[in-house]
């Protein structure tokens, strides 16, 4: 029996009411949303999948050297064609080794993914983080963000127990042409409707067990009304659908909406209570069964209040920022960034083996006794102090970082000391999720994995810091 030992939840801070956006446009094509996730300027999918993993990593008795697969799903890769998984390994520290696998394309994703760590020998992660777009005017009203994380495996506290599939070719519905990021629809709300509740009755059905006995049920939900109405052929309780429904504070977030409402409903579950699942997307149908109570670390991220309005919401997404930047800024070569990525992801250090200083990034000669020597190297905690912090006004960042700022405004720089048994380390970093005004000395803030510029076409991932927030993690 396979199943999940440990989970994680990311949802970004920032909400966009629908009282907002139903202003904005004098109507609202995202029934049953109340408020939606807002990625900031420096998210996607991949910053959210990070934190997802680390979260559902740090509640698992599992050694990162003993994962052996690597799952991903998601709808909205950084690049269409590049790589994805191995950024996750190299930033969660997994085994260069991992067997990978990435699902894209439809919003079931997260289905196929789950039944590739079921299927897999030996410990297993499984992500499904995505950050759909669509038409401001329309196709993008009821899309948000989020990321969750599985770790699967052996004599596991809540076992998946049956998984069962349906698919049939349903065209017109949720699609995105090839090069460009706007998901769109034919918009015939009675045939999409009858198609998913149809695959989604089968696949459900198809499954060894009675659905009225489920006390939550996380269904496929473009919004937070569709869960309701297409399970309406199911004898699952409007109470069970009610448990794994998160569209209505999140958004529809893609691949990642039910993977996040069937953690939702297993952290409120009793030991004893079935929960099932049913997933949709470019025609796949796949529904699954859990038994159990597990607790997800960051579900408490579904209940954020920190609400913006709709032109910042506009400007965070990057709806109406050209992106141009004037000058080229500062080029690091792609084969100078990949060699420096160990302390860019997980902050690593080196110590002197002859005077036992402390040198960050571990290269060149020691920062204390300028010999040239081979470190010891070690990761720095991912908590510290600030020590000196500026703001980058509007217009008053380098070339490379002028989009973020055109998208989130001005920024704060601070030098952050990182205590270790060795010394201290200290580093430059930008820091974000924050009023870059309010920032002082002698301020806690903690690592975070963000995007920090896109160069060359690709973009770039490392370490920023936020404020620390006690329980989140």
């Amino acid at each position: 029996m396979r199943g999940l030992v440990a989970a994680g939840v990311y949802v970004p801070r920032f909400r966009l009411s629908a009282d907002d956006l139903e202003a904005a446009w004098e109507t609202s094509h995202a029934a049953g949303v109340e408020r939606k996730a807002v990625p900031a300027a420096d998210e996607d999918s991949l910053t959210m999948a990070v934190v997802a993993a680390q979260r559902a990593l740090a509640d698992a008795a599992v050694d990162r050297s003993a994962i052996e697969t690597v799952a991903v799903a998601t709808t909205t890769p950084p690049l269409e064609e590049g790589d994805f998984v191995p950024r996750l390994v190299r930033a969660l520290d997994l085994p260069a080794g991992v067997a990978t696998m990435t699902t894209t394309h439809h919003t079931a994703a997260g289905a196929e993914a789950l039944s590739r760590a079921l299927d897999a020998d030996g410990p297993a992660v499984v992500i499904a983080a995505d950050c759909p777009e669509g038409e401001p005017a329309d196709a993008d009203h009821p899309f948000g963000a989020a990321g969750a994380a599985f770790v699967i495996d052996d004599d596991p506290i809540v076992p998946i127990d049956d998984v069962a599939w349906h698919s049939d070719e349903t065209p017109g519905i949720r699609f995105r042409e090839r090069g460009d990021r706007d998901v769109d629809s034919l918009g015939v709300t009675t045939y999409e409707r009858d198609a998913v509740r149809e695959a989604v009755t089968t696949a459900v059905s198809s499954l060894e067990i009675d659905a009225a006995e489920a006390t939550g049920a996380a269904v496929h939900q473009r919004d937070g009304g569709f869960p309701y109405r297409i399970s309406s052929d199911l004898s699952v309780s409007s109470e069970a659908v009610a448990a794994g429904t998160v569209a209505d504070r999140i958004g529809d977030a893609g691949a990642a909406t039910v993977p996040v409402g069937l953690l939702s409903a297993l952290d409120g579950a009793d030991t004893d209570e079935l929960t099932v699942a049913a997933f949709f997307g470019g025609g796949s149908a796949a529904a699954l069964t859990c038994e159990g109570s597990l607790p997800v670390r960051g579900i408490d991220d579904l209940e954020s209040t920190e609400t913006v309005d709709y032109s910042t919401y506009l400007r965070e997404r990057g709806y109406i920022v050209d992106g141009e930047v004037a000058g080229g800024g500062a080029n690091v070569s792609l084969p100078n960034w990949q060699q420096s990525l160990d302390h860019r992801y997980r902050l690593v250090a080196g110590a002197c083996p002859n005077c036992g200083g402390v040198t960050f990034p571990p290269a060149g000669a020691c920062q204390e006794c300028h010999a040239r020597v081979q470190f010891e190297e070690f990761e720095a905690p991912r908590t510290g102090t600030v020590r000196a912090v500026t703001v980058i006004e509007q217009g008053g960042a380098p070339p490379e970082f002028a989009d973020l700022q055109q998208r989130d405004g001005a920024y704060a720089v601070a030098i952050v000391a990182l205590e270790t048994e060795h010394g201290s380390v200290t580093l430059p970093a930008q820091l974000t999720d924050v009023d870059p005004q309010s920032v002082s000395v002698d301020d806690t803030v903690e690592a975070a994995i963000r995007r920090i510029y896109t160069q060359e076409g690709v973009p770039r991932y490392g370490v920023k810091f936020r404020p620390t927030d006690e329980g989140s993690d």
